[in-house]
């Protein structure tokens, strides 16, 4: 049989009795792993977090635990070429195991590099200066961040088995906060695999880092007001653990990251034969294909002029059709399958739903072409195009969650505005106009629904990193639809795991207490 995959938890690796659930390859569908269908005490994994992992990580400064994250980079990436094979059983093309593993991998760094330049290197984290409040200058007042005791439970997807756990690791290890992981169940053997280069690395304090690959059972309910809960996932899931009794009982800390119906807004100045034309529909095109549209902040609705709805639809038809889908270890394909046979079909459903009033412009779901691969193997969807009215409901409703992008036309900046609102909360949107005005009208009106903006134009466009890539240094999370949460954004999510507290007293003693 299949190996069954392990959780790392109270020090060691331990397995699971039953026959488990078997994980297919998303292109063939051989059977890659397994995972069981129990897990551990949850109460012993998060006490061994809080005894164990959290004063061994509060026993060291920031600077020494920024520059693990370093040693520890420089050590996963002697693995990559181990990381990738595994990765292409998940669908993932080398580019898409380059966005997932090679970018994970480069939070460690970018954190590592953070920590040791903008945080001090031992005592309390002072949040400003100290505050006078006596007229003699004898009383005062200072903020502080101090690490959290608990433990950062980490639930995350399956689109990004490596960057979703190593995005949300880098900030709660930097803090001093040791993390819980749960991955999703359908890539969870490339997590483990990662997880067990971590563990022989030598590298961790003990307790700083556990694995669960099971079911999350009765996790939330041993959960404390000195510990946080971030969940990447559907908005059914995020939704279900916000009104959890004892996450709302406790104020857990929570963070969701959801469904997110992202849009890129083309400006008027942008016709045909100009730069930002040709970067809008390139980075459509792009949005679309890697991960095989499995990324939370993929362009599902592209709103464009009216006057050229037509040329662009045109245009990026002509690319999409130069994309090869099949076997993602072939370096000729393009775009691999998405995870698994039943995320396409949710993809399929969608698709239905949105085709009630959306016309398809592009690509077949029922007939398309692959390299090497077999349709019925393998999750395999072509990209999907998509032409609708502005005020069909579905577009800004209905998330396929999977190749398959919206054209929508718009009239005036205003009117924009009012098309990308309607998706209720987003984590990404872009806007590519050379046009100033047009951008500061737009982006204007576009910040308070989104989390991130990319302002894209021929001046910014040879080191802009996309559209859809949330970077260490930028604010990954978005309101309403997209869950309301917060991760990344540099130094800001380190000080998420820690506790924020005023110190009154004399000036003498607040510098003794911020800086022993």
């Amino acid at each position: 049989m299949t190996r069954m995959l392990e959780s790392h938890v109270l020090g060691h690796w331990r397995g699971f009795e039953g026959e488990g659930r078997p994980l297919p390859d998303a292109t063939t569908g051989a059977e890659v792993a397994r995972i069981p269908l129990s897990g551990p005490d949850f109460g012993e994994v998060l006490g061994y977090a809080r005894q164990v992992g959290g004063p061994a990580l509060r026993a060291l400064g920031f600077h020494q635990r920024a520059a693990i994250l370093k040693d520890l980079g420089k050590f996963l990436r002697g693995h990559l070429d181990e990381f990738h094979a595994l990765s292409t059983r998940t669908g993932a093309t080398k580019r898409d195991s380059t966005v997932d593993v090679d970018g994970g991998i480069g939070v460690l760094f970018v954190y590592g590099g953070k920590g040791a330049r903008e945080l001090p290197e031992r005592g309390l984290l002072a949040d400003g200066g100290p505050e006078q409040v006596g007229k003699n200058g004898t009383f005062a007042v200072q903020h502080v961040y101090t690490p959290l005791t608990g433990a950062a439970v980490e639930i995350n997807a399956f689109n990004f088995p490596v960057w979703g756990m190593l995005e949300k690791f880098a900030p709660a290890f930097l803090a001093g906060v040791p993390s819980v992981v749960k991955p999703a169940s359908q890539t969870a053997y490339l997590t483990e695999l990662v997880v067990r280069r971590i563990v022989e690395s030598g590298l961790l304090p003990e307790g700083a880092l556990q694995l669960v690959c099971a079911p999350p059972g009765d996790l939330a309910d041993h959960l404390t007001g000195q510990d946080l809960l971030s969940v990447t996932g559907s908005a059914a899931t995020a939704a279900a653990l916000r009104a959890h009794p004892v996450v709302a009982g406790n104020a857990v800390r929570f963070t969701a990251e959801a469904d997110s119906l992202n849009c890129s807004v083309l400006g008027p100045d942008a016709r045909p034969g100009t730069p930002e034309f040709d970067l809008y529909v390139g980075q459509l095109v792009t949005e679309m294909t890697v991960k095989a549209g499995q990324k939370c902040t993929a362009i599902r609705r592209a709103l464009v002029p009216r006057a050229v709805i037509e040329d662009v639809i045109g245009a990026v038809t002509a690319k999409l059709a130069e994309i090869h889908v099949g076997d993602p270890a072939d370096d000729s394909v393009h775009m691999g399958p998405l995870a698994s046979l039943s995320q396409r079909d949710e993809v399929r459903r969608a698709l239905k739903t949105l085709t009630g009033e959306a016309q398809l412009v592009h690509g077949n779901p029922d007939a398309f072409g692959l390299s090497g691969a077999n349709a019925e193997n393998g999750g395999f969807l072509p990209p999907l195009l998509l032409r609708a009215d502005p005020d069909a409901r579905a577009p800004h409703a209905v998330e396929a969650f999977g190749p398959v992008s919206t054209v929508l036309p718009y009239d005036g900046p205003a009117h924009a505005v009012e098309l990308a609102a309607r998706g209720a909360g987003s984590l990404a949107g872009s806007v590519v106009s050379h046009d100033a005005a047009f951008v500061s009208a737009v982006g204007g009106g576009l910040a308070p629904w989104h989390g991130r903006l990319l302002l894209l134009n021929r001046d910014n466009a040879g080191e802009s990193t996309g559209h859809g890539s949330p970077l260490p240094h930028t604010v990954h999370g978005g309101p309403g639809r997209a869950g309301g949460g917060e991760e990344l954004g540099g130094i800001r999510a380190v000080l998420h795991h820690m506790q924020r507290t005023a110190l009154q007293g004399s000036p003498e003693v607040l510098r003794a207490v911020v800086s022993p």
